[in-house]
């Protein structure tokens, strides 16, 4: 069984859409530009991330135990992402050893929690 797609409601779908094709190197979907109430990304496996924007003016609000993970191939790499969102000003926690992962979480554009491991 594969995990096919994954629906996250967020406040800006253009915003959020960009960090995680910047970060995460997620694509956006050929056929459809994003807008601001809904884009669609994927990875290299296929797996389809939608984001659309809340329809009330109600802020998102996520579980404090919510989060996505991106895993990535080394702990250097975990590393170089946690130093380019730094650099790039967002305020992220520098990575440690968690659960036999090296990792780190943060808030992303959103409002959701987002894990970096490996």
């Amino acid at each position: 069984m594969v995990l096919n797609h994954l629906n996250l409601t967020v406040e800006n779908a253009i915003e959020t859409g960009e960090f995680l094709v910047k970060y995460f190197d997620l694509k956006p979907n050929e056929d459809m530009r994003m807008t601001e109430r809904f884009a669609i990304l994927r990875d290299d496996q296929g797996m389809v991330l939608t984001l659309i924007k809340e329809y009330s003016d109600a802020p998102v609000v996520y579980p404090s135990s919510f989060h996505i993970g991106f895993i990535q191939p080394s702990e250097e790499r975990v590393n170089e992402i946690n130093a380019r969102l730094r650099e790039d000003g967002y305020e992220v926690a520098k990575p440690s050893r968690q659960h036999g992962s090296w990792t780190f979480y943060f808030t992303a554009p959103g409002g959701f929690m987002v894990e970096v491991l490996a």
